[in-house]
């Protein structure tokens, strides 16, 4: 992996880093539970059809994955710099992040026996999804990217729609079992089903998500805020609607979902722009957002180390449950013990972010 710690200029828009860190705090917070039998509802994933609190995340990870995409690529157009170049750039970066998703996995299988090696996951979304995205923005005018989208939401409606999205007989459900077997998040070797929430039809679901972001970030750096609220409240609007057609769905990242998480993103986008970069509102966030990978990576290394040596048990149980659960319940427990490990990663991003020090992949 030819990831490195380098030192870099802090960007145009704080609300972007600002935005992707508490997205990722988000993450960690939801990833990272003391009991998972003790959880708070809003904690965890919808089981299937519907739209949790936690099921917002990883979709605006995405959508600010291409708004920072689409602010670093057109000023580099606008100068010159030939697209040929920038593509071997962008696909380079997302090949790194899919490797370090796949070097977290083999981590998490080696370290943890009852973990078994998962092909498919967050980091290797990001980087399938950048992979695209980049020679989009790049080859790709305003309007054709805008048509890629909607072809993307209705060609992917439509192999739902014929395939179905029944949870346990949904076209991804299929496709996943055939390409993915036991190297998938579920596998049941009795049937030989297996299925990812981060799995292969759905992916282009999250392709335009990023794309969403991409277009965005144009407006963005245009200060184009009128356009990212009416295209916030439009896209919340037609992914309502398009949920009594085909529901929201995370783990099939619908195209509703897309819609409505997008709308949504649209208009955090928007609010987090006017307060921070316009009236120099201060929002927490900033270092853990300009730090999101090594955040996301070290925490999910720390939990493994901690799993092999046994100690996350003895820690959890001591430093949190025997104390906590007699005074504010085993939920309240675990979720301090989530609240620990954010903390954990916020201090040592804002330990980096005041020496200036980014870690860049």
């Amino acid at each position: 992996m030819n990831a490195r710690i380098a030192m870099t200029a802090p960007p145009r828009f704080a609300s972007v880093d600002i935005l992707r860190g508490l997205t990722v705090a988000a993450m960690l917070l939801v990833n990272n539970a003391g009991d998972w039998n003790q959880v708070y509802p809003w904690l965890e994933h919808t089981a299937w059809h519907g739209c949790n609190a936690a099921d917002y995340i990883f979709p605006l990870f995405l959508f600010i994955a291409g708004v920072s995409l689409g602010l670093a690529l057109e000023p580099q157009i606008e100068h010159g710099r030939p697209a040929a170049a920038l593509n071997r750039t962008i696909l380079l970066r997302a090949l790194r992040i899919v490797a370090l998703g796949l070097l977290l996995h083999v981590a998490a299988a080696l370290l943890i026996p009852e973990r078994s090696f998962r092909l498919l996951g967050v980091l290797q979304r990001i980087g399938l999804c950048i992979a695209v995205a980049g020679p989009v923005a790049l080859y790709l005018r305003p309007r054709a990217q805008w048509l890629l989208f909607a072809a993307l939401l209705l060609g992917y409606a439509v192999l739902l729609a014929w395939g179905g999205i029944a949870q346990d007989a949904s076209l991804n459900l299929r496709i996943d079992s055939a390409l993915l077997g036991r190297h998938a998040y579920q596998f049941d070797a009795a049937s030989g089903r297996a299925f990812d929430p981060e799995g292969v039809l759905s992916t282009l679901g999250a392709i335009a998500s990023t794309l969403l972001g991409l277009r965005a970030g144009s407006w963005l750096r245009s200060g184009a805020v009128s356009a990212l609220l009416r295209g916030g409240f439009a896209f919340a609007l037609l992914g309502f609607a398009a949920s009594f057609i085909q529901p929201f769905n995370k783990a099939l990242w619908t195209p509703s979902y897309v819609l409505w998480t997008g709308g949504v993103a649209l208009l955090l986008l928007a609010g987090t722009h006017v307060l921070v970069d316009r009236h120099k509102t201060w929002l927490p966030g900033r270092a853990l957002g300009l730090n999101a990978i090594l955040a996301y990576a070290g925490s999910w290394l720390m939990v493994c180390v901690l799993a092999a040596l046994g100690a996350d048990r003895w820690l959890y149980e001591h430093a949190f449950a025997s104390w906590l659960t007699p005074l504010a319940g085993a939920r309240t427990a675990s979720l301090a013990w989530a609240c620990a490990i954010v903390a954990v990663w916020w201090l040592v991003a804002l330990a980096l972010h005041r020496r200036r020090w980014y870690w860049k992949i």
